[in-house]
């Protein structure tokens, strides 16, 4: 071929459909049969649950093993971190069997050595979990797994711990129809947790969904309310109505001289995730999100004195109760004069929230939530404004809480009403809002955060009742 047939050639196959680039082979090739030794680990795990008769346990496992299926990230780290419990689970049993045959005098290196094979299995298992190949398996939201897997272990710990130290009640709502049964909630309440915690990583769909999320804890809470005095009984906690008012978990306590529980909850609460029980786990919170909804637009700013009336209406409420019990008055008449603040919140939220699109109740009337942004003192979580802030009013625009006022963001920092809701972060092109937890970056503290409040958002979910 001479050099005219080259050049004729050349022009008809172009050099983009002749020479192609070489696709360079993946560094690691996704598991295949490697899969194998988790599921049968947890088959395993299984069969010892089923053969104690614990048919509720069992599918506690059952449902890791169809997580185990999933090419979910998240679903990768929480099999293994069940696999390694596995593993210390068979260590346990070993050691009490091997202990049972020495006493009785019987051979025992064998049984020992069984016990510590299927220890190892599971083990291997775990960690074939953790290698390159599985990460190459379990790709989906693989950018979130690690919170997201926490989320789930948080949650299920806190139910577990919750379910086991409530002696004086039966807490899960599951363990009430069908006792025993409280495992199986508990793990469908951490998968939950986990897709929560998912949801509300993605700045472009947090807001939705806290705001969804929120409304469907409060309408749980409500309905099963509603369906407890209507007669079903078992849907109620206690014997002891407490009337779902916000303040009463303070000016109940106040007025009786006992019943902490609520209070001790609220406060633990403070302390992991600040004042985020007014925009994440409150149940009246919710209502006056959905109204302030109702107006379209920016919201409108409340008047300056908004803090000062809320103040003095956190001391009067507080004051009454306490007032009231020095006095000796009826539970009646206490009775009769919480209902009447509950429904003059109420009030508030439809002529106030719903009009100026403000959460008019949760910023300048409720009691709680300004005892709650005064208890965030201690929390390490802060919201901060940093340098890169181009005062372009996208955070202020999205703000319910009346918290970023432009004079607020001239400062750096939100008002006392900032509820960490976190609308603001979602927005922000400039990545000037920062959520900061001690010296930790704003990364780590925000994925910390929404952990935090996914699983609690989720444990109260389980545990929705009066």
């Amino acid at each position: 071929m001479n050099s005219e047939q080259l050049a004729d050639s050349s022009k008809e196959r172009p050099v983009s459909s002749t020479f192609r680039p070489v696709q360079e082979a993946p560094s690691h090739t996704p598991m295949r049969y490697g899969l194998a030794v988790p599921l049968l680990g947890i088959l395993l795990l299984g069969a010892h649950t089923l053969r104690t008769g614990d048919v509720w346990l069992t599918s506690f496992v059952v449902t890791i093993f169809c997580l185990a299926l999933t090419r979910q990230g998240w679903a990768r780290l929480v099999t293994a971190a069940v696999l390694f419990g596995a593993s210390l689970l068979w260590v346990r049993t070993g050691i009490s069997l091997v202990h049972m045959r020495m006493m009785m005098g019987q051979d025992w290196l064998r049984l020992a050595a069984i016990m510590g094979g299927v220890s190892l299995f599971s083990l291997t298992g775990a960690g074939m979990l953790l290698s390159a190949p599985a990460r190459a398996r379990y790709m989906r939201h693989a950018a979130t797994a690690v919170p997201q897997a926490a989320a789930f272990m948080v949650c299920a710990l806190l139910l577990l711990v919750s379910r086991d130290q409530a002696t004086r009640v039966t807490l899960l709502l599951s363990d009430r129809f069908f006792p025993g049964s409280g495992m199986l909630q508990i793990v469908l309440m951490s998968i939950y947790a986990a897709v929560v915690c998912g949801l509300l990583l993605d700045n472009r769909k947090a807001r939705r969904v806290r705001a969804a999320t929120w409304a469907f804890f409060s309408a749980v809470f409500f309905g099963q309310l509603a369906l407890g005095l209507a007669g079903v009984e078992r849907l109620l906690m206690t014997g002891t109505l407490h009337m779902p008012v916000p303040a009463l978990v303070i000016a109940g306590p106040l007025f009786r001289g006992d019943g902490f529980f609520m209070l001790i909850l609220f406060s633990v609460s403070v302390l992991l995730v600040g004042p985020a029980w007014c925009s994440h786990l409150c149940y009246i919170g919710a209502w006056d999100d959905r109204l302030s909804r109702v107006r379209k637009g920016a919201p409108a700013p409340l008047p300056a004195w908004a803090g000062t009336v809320r103040a003095g209406i956190a001391v009067t409420v507080f004051g009454t109760a306490l007032g009231l019990r020095l006095a000796g008055a009826s539970l009646g008449l206490a009775l009769a004069l919480a209902a009447a603040f509950g429904l003059a919140g109420v009030a508030v939220m439809m002529a106030c929230s719903s009009r100026a699109g403000t959460m008019a109740h949760c910023s300048a009337f409720c009691p709680l939530g300004l005892a709650g942004n005064l208890l965030s003192a201690v929390s390490p979580w802060r919201l901060r404004i940093n340098d890169r802030c181009t005062r372009c009013g996208a955070c202020t625009r999205v703000c319910r809480y009346n918290a970023l006022a432009p004079c607020q963001v001239e400062k750096g920092r939100p008002a006392l009403s900032c509820s960490l809701c976190r609308d603001c972060t979602t927005v922000c092109a400039h990545g000037a809002m920062e959520l900061t937890f001690f010296r930790a970056s704003p990364a780590f503290s925000k994925r910390l955060f929404v952990v935090l409040v996914s699983s609690l958002h989720a444990v109260f979910l389980a545990v929705a009742r009066i």
